[in-house]
């Protein structure tokens, strides 16, 4: 049976290699984390203005600091869309073309983005203002970013890989020839997104931006928003690992934009004092599954039987509390090591449905959506979703659960290699 399974998943091994490989994803997941800054400043702006304990928020606002981090949070989350767009092309044209960094295409990208996005008229003391509404700007606008920004470097590439760019003399300085470069892929895709706008108007949708939302965004976000979905990647993931596939870049570039806009609109919803949406989502993914659970099989490897155990946890410890665990991993190795595929495949699973019942009766709070650096260690890494019980919860789920878990997996596999130990010094 193990030989049928190692087979099957040799034979799929080159196309998921391949899925992992490809352009379009490389691009959402480059991007994708090119906002992590963004998104932590932003939730961090939040989270001081409305912090549990009174005394913070009371201090920030005494201080005059809170209509800076309402400004900090609106140009960071609020207008995450803005920054994903000019991502999304410069980070896919480099595939293409050699030698280019992107950048035009990206400024091209956002030019059409902010032509797809209709303007308000306000009035302000008796004058009247064109404004662009953050509605687009933000979460709302994620996913006509995404689109937006990888079709524009498309059809850049595609008008400079023809040869329909304005050629300088060599003796032109770069800038000045990079710029004439660029001048006939954004005359032509300003009239494309123009047109585009326009046509849109005629609809019941209005714009871009909206369709896209209503026809794309919505049905995802309860497709892959749910529970049951993050479960199916979980499992997933975890089973691409085992057979030494890097499943968190196969699967993750389609789902981070679903979670991370769950994240962003549980962050605005705190902050205009609304009660939060969403149960998971991104920040809740990473705090739940941190270090994959491997912090109880390390713990349990310090005080092993085997010298060849032991001496792996004394080595790993240090790095698994902070979440770093390559080292036991492929120390072990856990790849292809069926003693201890289950608990490394379903441990993370069973974490996320513990979590989530204890979020949805009301136990521990909701996460609020905050994005932490990777490294930080165990307690601080979940100390960003402004609640003490999300603190205990991660601390409980890594030093109760994880343990519980893998000891009677880890027990077999210890004696195994303990009796071999034992079995190699007899021979001796």
């Amino acid at each position: 049976m193990k030989e049928k399974v190692q087979g099957f998943f040799d034979r799929i091994t080159p196309t998921l290699n391949k899925i992992a490989a490809n352009k379009y994803l490389l691009t959402i997941m480059k991007s994708m984390m090119a906002t992590l800054g963004l998104t932590i400043i932003g939730s961090m702006s939040v989270l001081l203005v409305v912090f549990p304990i009174k005394a913070v928020p009371d201090f920030i606002n005494e201080i005059g600091l809170t209509p800076i981090l309402n400004l900090t949070d609106t140009i960071t989350v609020g207008c995450l869309a803005v920054y994903i767009v000019f991502l999304m092309a410069k980070n896919l044209v480099p595939h293409f073309i050699s030698g280019d960094d992107g950048t035009m295409a990206g400024v091209i990208a956002l030019m059409n983005f902010l032509i797809l996005t209709p303007l308000k008229m306000v009035t302000e003391n008796s004058a009247s203002l064109s404004t662009i509404p953050t509605t687009w700007l933000g979460t709302q606008g994620i996913f006509s970013a995404m689109l937006v920004g990888l079709i524009s470097a498309r059809v850049y590439v595609y008008i400079k890989q023809h040869g329909w760019t304005i050629k300088m003399p060599e003796s032109v300085p770069p800038m000045v020839s990079e710029a004439f470069e660029a001048l006939i892929p954004l005359l032509v895709e300003g009239v494309i997104f123009i047109l585009i706008s326009w046509l849109f108007t005629f609809t019941s949708y209005g714009c871009l931006h909206q369709a896209i939302y209503s026809l794309i965004q919505i049905p995802l976000k309860h497709v892959g928003g749910s529970v049951l979905a993050m479960i199916f990647i979980s499992i997933l993931q975890q089973i691409l690992w085992f057979f030494g596939i890097h499943g968190t870049n196969v699967l993750l570039p389609l789902v981070t934009p679903i979670w991370l806009s769950m994240d962003m609109e549980d962050l605005q919803a705190i902050k205009a004092g609304k009660e939060i949406p969403n149960i998971i989502g991104l920040g809740f993914f990473n705090i739940i599954t941190w270090s994959g659970l491997a912090l109880g099989l390390v713990l349990f490897m310090i005080f092993a039987k085997s010298q060849q155990y032991k001496k792996l946890g004394r080595l790993a410890v240090v790095p698994a509390f902070f979440g770093i665990t390559e080292p036991v991993i492929f120390g072990t190795p856990l790849v292809l090591n069926f003693d201890l595929a289950i608990p490394f495949i379903f441990n993370n699973t069973i974490a996320i449905i513990i979590s989530y019942t204890l979020i949805k009766i009301g136990i521990v709070a909701k996460f609020i959506g905050a994005q932490a650096v990777f490294g930080l260690p165990l307690g601080f890494h979940a100390a960003v979703e402004g609640s003490a019980s999300i603190i205990i919860l991660q601390i409980l789920i890594q030093l109760v659960l994880s343990p519980i878990l893998w000891w009677p997996w880890f027990r077999r596999v210890d004696r195994k290699a303990y009796t071999l130990e034992q079995k190699s010094e007899v021979e001796k």
